[in-house]
């Protein structure tokens, strides 16, 4: 496993307004906010809190290093406390923003001479989406694990045939399973490096893949969700 050094770009605080919530699904969303002066890495992430609540939590950037807005990717936990707050917001309300965080990013000391091979379950699609909006000539494959097609959060941000789509509990996809079964049964070139994001269970699965298919942990770039 392998946390890019990457040097920290000057960490903020800063408030914004909301500019839009915009729903993906029932449950998940886009907030977007004015971006101002913010800097970041893609692969980071920053800390949000609403103004008068006491409570904060960590969020991936899913817009693009030199996107018009900063935008975060937000999936609703049922019986949750923070994120049906986030997704009640309306525009001009008033968010805290922290950050940015993390060492996450791409090997830059491979970004011309590797295959990229994303692998993401869930709203950990997140960073990647950061990744390829920000450098779009970058040679990757995206290998998203959900449990219904209706999840593939804006899978037209991505080439088609570098787009993997992978379900559990239906059929309308690319490969009907979990994305740890796609990887058991896909050979990877060798100049590949590895990207992982998502539920530590996923993670910690592929690893153990990827390691039996003779990945060594330099090749494994690793972000655990939850």
């Amino acid at each position: 496993m392998t946390i890019q050094m990457k040097p920290e770009v000057g960490i903020n605080t800063n408030y914004y307004k909301v500019l839009e919530i915009k729903n993906l699904t029932e449950n998940t969303f886009v907030v977007t906010l004015p971006k101002s002066r913010f800097k970041f890495i893609a692969g980071q992430h920053i800390s949000l809190s609403i103004e008068g609540d006491y409570q904060s939590r960590e969020y991936s950037i899913y817009s693009a290093e030199e996107a018009e807005h900063l935008e975060i990717l937000v999936k609703e936990v049922e019986g949750g406390y923070f994120s049906p707050k986030l997704k009640h917001l309306k525009k001009g309300d008033l968010v805290e923003v922290h950050g940015p965080f993390g060492k996450f990013g791409l090997d830059t000391k491979k970004q011309v001479t590797h295959k990229h091979v994303f692998i993401a379950s869930g709203t950990g699609i997140a960073p990647f989406h950061s990744m390829v909006k920000s450098y779009p000539n970058l040679d990757y494959q995206l290998i998203h694990g959900v449990r219904y097609s209706v999840e593939a959060y804006e899978r037209e941000h991505y080439d088609a045939a570098r787009y993997v789509l992978c379900t559990s509990r239906d059929t309308n996809s690319d490969f009907n399973g979990r994305v740890t079964e796609y990887i058991r049964q896909t050979a990877f070139d060798k100049n590949t490096a590895f990207y992982l994001c998502g539920n530590s269970d996923m993670i910690f699965d592929a690893m153990e893949i990827l390691k039996d298919k003779g990945f060594d942990r330099d090749s494994v770039n690793v972000e655990v969700y939850f």
